[in-house]
């Protein structure tokens, strides 16, 4: 038998673990004098606030052992009526447990999300861990990443740290360069009897990426084919394509259908035309920075189509005189100047070649300055515009005025300008004043226009110029009242003789 004094101070320690408000307990049996404690046997407190492990010593002969503990109430008792607590303190000492509270989560796991790339922690917090274990593991993957201060996981980016400090001592898995395949619930587990776990969900969102070697690249059709453009864009969330034209003009999905924009991953176009030419950005975006896109140039081929504003222009001998041409045609047209079934023409003392691309691009503006017209420069031009699709030509005749008298030399030009409608019910070029003729005369000698043109005689000239036919138009409108005048005048004088 133990001395008084050791019994009291067993049952001292027992009442003070069960006095204790923590709603899950342990009471382990302890090795005391040399004896071990047998099998185990698990109570409730009355209160179900208190789980009493309770073993008999079959060792300790003396103190009444051999038999199993029963907690009755707040009493626990020995088989050989021994009061081990909440009674008198006369239990022998190898019958008293230690008390040890259960390890408890104190905080939930926060759910995450992070962009792919970045690092991210997430925290396990616990209590009363004692000499028990906080393992990480990823659920879905059913891979053990740490256990306490180890990392099992071969993955470089995981690592485990936990603060000392904490009260209740934090445990923290370190995920760096998060990767899409990273995401999923987390579990944080303490290794109990019954295993305890609480989970955490990594959510990782991913910028849009379009896949090149998925999407369409430049594309060349023929005017009135039926088009389809691809865009494949990969993130996560998934990403929304969206299609515009890159100067902001409307896509003609069809003739009925012309919208500003368009969704979806496929952008198809019915009997494309030639005002569809252009660039077309595909753009993907999820909500997650940056937005992407690809840019597609859409070119559509056909053979060159020529304009000619004055097919017939005439010109007073010396001056300088403009034709002109417009052309569209794609791919570009190899365009030029000939005399009838002649040669090229090239730039010279005697002609000027001009060409000057348009809005859009497949359009050209052709002139050909002919320098001091003169008996030897009338008959027939050509403007010619050639491309792969085909060719074309147009005729333009010039004829020369000769003035009566010695005119002024200056230049003499018709100028043009694009139109907004079109050809054949595409295009048209000019409009109500989309051609005037522009006289430029020579600063040094006269700039009557009339006599410029061949119109006026010399002294017509001199006087200012009044025009001839006005003259007789005047005559014409008067003859009929001055013969009448003339015959009322003859059938008086009649009258008088006969009286």
């Amino acid at each position: 038998m133990l001395p008084p004094s050791w019994l009291l101070i067993g049952a001292l320690l027992v009442l003070t673990a069960t006095a204790g408000e923590s709603t899950n307990k342990i009471i382990l049996p302890q090795i005391l004098n040399g004896g071990v404690s047998g099998g185990i046997a698990l109570g409730k407190h009355p209160s179900g606030s208190k789980t009493v492990v309770l073993g008999p010593n079959p060792n300790n002969a003396a103190g009444g052992g051999g038999g199993v503990l029963v907690s009755t109430g707040n009493t626990v008792v020995g088989s050989n009526g021994v009061i081990v607590s909440g009674g008198v303190a006369n239990a022998p000492t190898s019958n008293l447990n230690t008390v040890v509270e259960e390890p408890e989560f104190t905080e939930y796991i926060e759910n995450v999300t992070v962009p792919a790339g970045r690092n991210v922690k997430l925290g396990c917090s616990v209590k009363n861990l004692g000499s028990y274990k906080v393992a990480w593991m990823h659920f879905e993957q059913s891979a053990i990443l740490t256990v306490h201060n180890h990392v099992i996981t071969r993955n470089p980016r995981i690592s485990v740290t936990h603060d000392k400090h904490d009260r209740h001592r934090t445990w923290y898995l370190h995920i760096n360069n998060v990767h899409e395949e990273d995401r999923g619930r987390y579990m944080c587990q303490i290794n109990t009897v019954t295993a305890k776990t609480q989970f955490g969900y990594l959510n990782v969102v991913v910028p849009p990426n379009i896949d090149d070697s998925l999407s369409s690249s430049d594309v060349i059709v023929r005017e009135g084919a039926n088009i389809s453009l691809r865009c494949r864009a990969s993130g996560s969330p998934r990403p929304i394509i969206k299609w515009k034209r890159d100067d902001n003009s409307r896509i003609a999905i069809n003739k009925n259908h012309i919208v500003n924009e368009w969704e979806g991953d496929t952008l198809e176009i019915t009997r494309i035309s030639r005002l569809d030419m252009g660039a077309y950005l595909c753009i993907a975006s999820n909500g997650v920075p940056p937005t992407v896109s690809k840019r597609i140039k859409v070119s559509v081929d056909f053979p060159p189509m020529l304009l000619i504003p004055h097919q017939l222009v005439g010109a007073p001998e010396g001056f300088n005189v403009t034709i002109e041409c417009f052309t569209e045609a794609h791919p570009t047209s190899l365009n030029y100047w000939t005399r009838g079934e002649g040669p090229i023409i090239h730039d010279s003392h005697k002609y000027k070649v001009e060409a000057s691309v348009g809005l859009p691009a497949y359009k050209t503006h052709m002139k050909l300055t002919i320098i001091n017209v003169g008996s030897g420069d009338d008959g027939i031009y050509k403007c010619v515009a050639k491309n792969p699709r085909g060719e074309t030509d147009g005729i333009i005749r010039l004829y020369v005025s000769y003035p009566p008298t010695t005119a002024s030399t200056g230049i003499y030009s018709t100028d043009s300008h694009w139109g907004e409608n079109g050809i054949n019910g595409n295009y048209a070029y000019g409009g109500s004043d989309s051609t005037r003729s522009i006289y430029t005369p020579d600063k040094n000698k006269t700039q009557n226009p009339m006599v410029a043109n061949g119109i006026a005689s010399g002294e017509d000239a001199e006087s200012g110029g009044q025009n001839p036919s006005v003259a007789i138009a005047w005559l014409l409108i008067t003859m009929p009242t001055l013969l009448l005048t003339i015959r009322t005048a003859v059938g008086s004088s009649s009258r008088l003789s006969l009286c």
